[in-house]
């Protein structure tokens, strides 16, 4: 078998996870909007590419030579920031193509008032961002039966990893204890996201999959939990409908639903991390908690 070559639309947070999980499997490129990020990129192992809705000819050829293609840009107003670049070229110009996987949220199940949700729950997006990306997973599971490849969406939830976490922000400062009674929030370390899009390359596998760990659980639970670990005083409880938040984190608090992981399961993956207790005495042991990059605000401890 020849050698992957993976490309990935939007190498952030999730993209350098995925490529530094296993720098060996072949030649890896990605794309950023920012060339002072192309070091960034270098250094998780990922040839870097400039992409900003339009497919330049050094893209176009990469993509010819492609196994494997990640996609990890939002959709806009516009739709699928990929699709509408490089739908043709997917469709006709990427003959080594094997496998096709899109990096979706769980916030496409929308609120389902603290109720577990799987794979074959209807989506009830209530976002506009959620309405686009319901609509982006159709269109990618469409060009994948179009061009006869399977075609992997992964619904994950709250990111978090070294850099991105409860320990980072109470040692900055930004630490909050908001509570909304009842309200629960599932969450997925980085490695777990790059060990999940591994195993499906691995078996080569298309689906909808909830990449997701097993225990959703209160926001301020967490964040009592990493003060523990520092043996620092966990800041106090604000109540939700008192807090000064912005409308998108606002808007997060607007869905409640546990999310269940069996489908990933199945196919023989097992999580590094599969509660978020594992993995902050992991981080908290090893002392790579404030390694990464800067918390984004969409994506929350």
């Amino acid at each position: 078998m020849s050698e992957k070559q993976i490309f990935i639309f939007g190498a952030g947070y999730s993209g350098k996870a995925f490529a530094r999980a296993n720098k060996d499997a072949g030649t890896i490129l990605g794309t950023t909007r920012a060339p002072e990020k192309f070091e960034a990129l270098r250094q998780a192992g990922i040839q870097p590419l400039l992409f900003d809705g339009v497919l330049t000819p050094e893209i176009g050829g990469a993509l010819e030579k492609t196994t494997h293609l990640v996609v990890s840009i939002a959709p806009d107003e516009a739709g699928d920031p990929v699709l509408n670049a490089a739908r043709g070229t997917i469709a006709a110009k990427m003959p080594a193509l094997e496998w096709i996987a899109y990096l979706s949220t769980v916030g496409v199940y929308g609120d389902h008032g603290g109720g577990w949700v799987d794979e074959t729950a209807e989506c009830q997006p209530v976002s506009k961002r959620s309405m686009m990306r319901v609509a982006a997973e159709q269109d990618w599971l469409k060009l994948g039966r179009d061009i006869g490849r399977p075609v992997a969406i992964l619904r994950l939830s709250g990111i978090y990893g070294p850099g991105r976490n409860a320990l980072v922000n109470l040692e900055n400062g930004t630490a909050r204890r908001l509570v909304k009674p009842g309200q629960v929030f599932n969450r997925i370390h980085c490695d777990d996201i790059a060990g999940a899009l591994w195993h499906l390359v691995g078996v080569n596998r298309g689906g909808i999959f909830n990449v997701t760990d097993d225990l959703p659980a209160p926001p301020q639970d967490v964040v009592t939990y990493a003060a523990g670990l520092m043996r620092v005083t966990p800041p106090p409880e604000i109540p939700f409908e008192t807090a000064q938040l912005s409308p998108m984190a606002r808007s997060f608090y607007g869905e409640n639903k546990r999310v269940a992981n069996a489908a990933i399961k199945a196919t023989g993956y097992r999580f590094r991390f599969p509660d978020y207790r594992s993995a902050f005495d992991q981080m908290w042991a090893d002392g790579n908690w404030r390694d990464g990059e800067p918390r984004s605000p969409m994506e929350r401890s």
